[in-house]
């Protein structure tokens, strides 16, 4: 991995950043130093930054990138040149000192079979899932944070036919696809340019003819304009969300959806979850394991 911009701003944590072995690195407002390492989190002794040098090397590793790190911009969101993902709060929103983490990107070059000898789905899974995707029905996939939805969805998009145009949007760039026809675009809010919501960019990338829409991830309103593209003949899309199952997923998709349309009822807006939606996966994290506990295909 290359980390070479950062690593000067980030040294007493330089060999976490190397290290092959190391998947996230998280440094706590309190000081202290936690990763996680072949799937176990543990933290890590004697590794401290000097008072103030972490927030001012995030700070300058932000207006690298484009971004504001300021107390009126305190949260930052951003990939690195890897596709690492970096995020940070700074004071006053955590205290007494800035909120680090950094989610390296392992994920290049899986495949199924690789999930597969991981224990993370059996081989008729895998099978069922590919074939939704070559079949083109939209696919949710949910879980808890870390529980691994960005790598089942980039493996599984490797099924999506090669003459599809692929449309995927995110507010940080964790989805790496290798096929022909690819646009990535991200959301941009808390950057020195003009503010681009995920309603936005969804909006306005459904006129540029998308065979297939990757959404990174459902968390807010873009529900609602995700729902009206799959209802609008985009058809073979994929998203994730954070959900507790398969049915509560499609419980939130639909509560997201219809926040603000006080005229349609939450009932109405799951049934047309459920008839936009034809195959939730859903991944549960145990220990140190990452697994498909269950594949609900609605009728």
């Amino acid at each position: 991995m290359s980390f070479g911009v950062i690593l000067p701003f980030l040294k007493p944590i330089k060999h976490l950043l190397e290290a092959e072995t190391v998947s996230e690195i998280m440094v706590n407002p309190d000081s202290t130093v936690w990763i996680e390492e072949d799937g176990q989190i543990q933290p890590l002794l004697g590794i401290r930054f000097e008072e103030g040098a972490l927030q001012t090397g995030l700070e300058v590793i932000a207006n690298r990138y484009g971004k504001k790190l300021n107390a009126d911009s305190p949260i930052l969101n951003l990939r690195l040149p890897d596709g690492s993902r970096m995020a940070a709060i700074i004071p006053p929103v955590v205290n007494p000192r800035p909120l680090l983490t950094i989610r390296k990107f392992t994920s290049s070059g899986f495949t199924i079979s690789d999930l597969i000898e991981r224990g993370m789905l059996t081989k008729q899974q895998a099978d069922q899932l590919e074939q939704a995707v070559r079949d083109g029905h939209d696919l949710l996939i949910s879980g808890c944070t870390g529980s691994g939805k960005t790598t089942l969805l980039n493996v599984l998009a490797a099924c999506i036919p090669d003459h599809n145009r692929i449309l995927i949007l995110e507010d940080t760039a964790e989805i790496h696809i290798s096929k022909p026809h690819v646009i990535s675009a991200e959301v941009q809010l808390g950057t020195h340019k003009m503010a681009i919501s995920f309603g936005d960019l969804l909006k306005a990338a459904l006129r540029h003819r998308p065979d297939r829409i990757i959404v990174g991830e459902i968390r807010g309103p873009e529900a609602r304009v995700f729902l009206d593209a799959l209802n609008t003949g985009h058809r073979g899309s994929l998203t994730t969300i954070h959900a507790n199952g398969a049915e509560d997923a499609l419980r939130r998709l639909a509560q997201l959806a219809s926040r603000g349309e006080g005229d349609v009822s939450l009932k109405d807006t799951e049934d047309e979850c459920r008839q936009s939606i034809k195959v939730v996966a859903h991944i549960e994290r145990r220990e140190n394991l990452r697994i498909v506990q269950e594949i609900y295909q609605i009728p």
